[in-house]
């Protein structure tokens, strides 16, 4: 039966008034939960977040007791904060779903309630909180959690098992938003507005302070990042090319990969034996794949066939790189895997099966969610990182950054 405008006004209502009292208890969350918009979806099963709005059950919304629902409402504003709603499809969402809400849940008590040991909805039992460790969630990141996920084989440990506890948040409508770049922005921006707030309010009273894990997000934003372009550039010149450069080709002035041309002494040579390895892992998702590969096929592109090497991809195995020396060869390699993630395996195929002719250089593009092997098994030989966010910052090698398109 379809409800009445007269009813859906008074659930919205509802929802404003439960974002007003976490605006007096809670903040900071509340700042946040002022940029949504709030909808009644008689479709949905619970509630969900697209990143833009916040959609409610009816159903669902008339049986959660105004505690619940504000954990509800937290919970949600939370996936798009930490951005959870924009990272695409992954190989295994429901595995990606568990290990968002565990991190997200673990933050909720955390922060806002040192004596609380769980958070319980009265009709799905306890929410997941402990992470594969036996750790709580939130020292990690979702992308940390899933790889542990991952490389376990199950979902819950000892912290989980007592829980019986029904999924209840709707995750099926992230990554449809059409203009994910620029919603990312926004809450970027968004999220900044509203630390700067709390901290002038939290300069003239003393009702409450800025989360913990915001403090660290904020960190992130405030370290001053060197284009990731540049980074590229000078390890090209510096690691594999001994003659100079002239400056860069116009027709690939907006390519990610900004890798200058040629001037005429060079262009009679090759820049060669370069190794890419592209990480094909469970926590890559599809769009991270096909930024990955084509920055790579816009390298080999603008360097007009001169730049050769190999193409392999890697998870928790190698899948054995293939040489290119054209374009054309390259754009015939297509990306295998799906694991989990181990970046020693990369090296170990270099120096196992690679040591009559050593690459001159390895690029790796990954998300970094992994453990780092140690320096020595490069042996010597250069490693520039390519990362996929602000998260991971590898101990050694040189590390760039690149943005995933929408």
């Amino acid at each position: 039966m379809e409800i009445s405008n007269k009813k859906v006004r008074q659930y919205i209502n509802r929802l404003l008034l439960a974002r007003m009292r976490i605006l007096c208890n809670h903040g900071f969350y509340g700042l946040l939960l002022m940029h949504m918009i709030y909808s009644i979806d008689e479709g949905c099963e619970t509630a969900y977040t697209d990143g833009v709005r916040i959609a409610f059950s009816p159903f669902f919304l008339e049986e959660l007791p105004d505690k619940e629902l504000d954990y509800v409402l937290m919970h949600e504003i939370l996936h798009v904060v930490l951005q959870h709603c924009l990272r695409g499809e992954y190989k295994d969402n429901e595995r990606y779903n568990i290990a968002a809400d565990i991190v997200i849940n673990s933050t909720i008590m955390h922060e806002n309630d040192d004596k609380a040991s769980s958070i319980t909805l009265s009709k799905y039992g306890e929410s997941m909180h402990i992470a594969p460790d036996g750790k709580e969630g939130y020292l990690y990141t979702a992308e940390e959690v899933y790889e542990m996920l991952q490389s376990k084989q199950k979902i819950f440990d000892s912290g989980n098992k007592k829980s019986n506890a029904k999924r209840w948040d709707d995750h099926s409508q992230w990554g449809k938003f059409e203009e994910d770049s620029k919603l990312r922005d926004v809450w970027v921006k968004n999220f900044a507005e509203c630390c700067e707030a709390i901290k002038v309010r939290d300069a003239s009273n003393n009702r409450g302070s800025l989360p913990m894990f915001a403090q660290r997000m904020l960190e992130k934003l405030k370290k001053p990042q060197t284009d990731w372009r540049t980074i590229l550039n000078d390890f090209i010149q510096e690691e594999i090319c001994d003659y100079s450069f002239s400056p860069p080709d116009r027709r690939f002035q907006d390519s990610p990969f900004f890798l200058p041309d040629f001037n005429e002494m060079g262009k009679n040579d090759n820049v060669s034996d370069v190794l890419f390895f592209i990480d094909t892992s469970g926590s890559i998702s599809d769009n991270d794949m096909t930024t990955a590969y084509s920055e790579i096929k816009g390298a080999i592109d603008q360097y007009d066939g001169k730049l050769q090497g190999w193409l392999g991809f890697f998870d928790a195995a190698i899948i054995e790189p293939k040489p290119f020396s054209s374009f054309e060869e390259f754009n015939v390699i297509k990306p295998a895997g799906g694991g989990g993630t181990d970046f020693q395996i990369i090296f170990e195929y270099v120096n196992q099966h690679m040591k009559e002719k050593e690459p001159n250089c390895i690029i790796i593009l990954t998300d970094g969610y992994a453990p780092f092997p140690k320096e020595e098994l490069a042996n010597d030989i250069p490693v520039l990182w390519l990362i996929n966010n602000q998260d991971v910052t590898p101990p050694w090698g040189k590390v760039a950054r690149f943005t995933v398109r929408a």
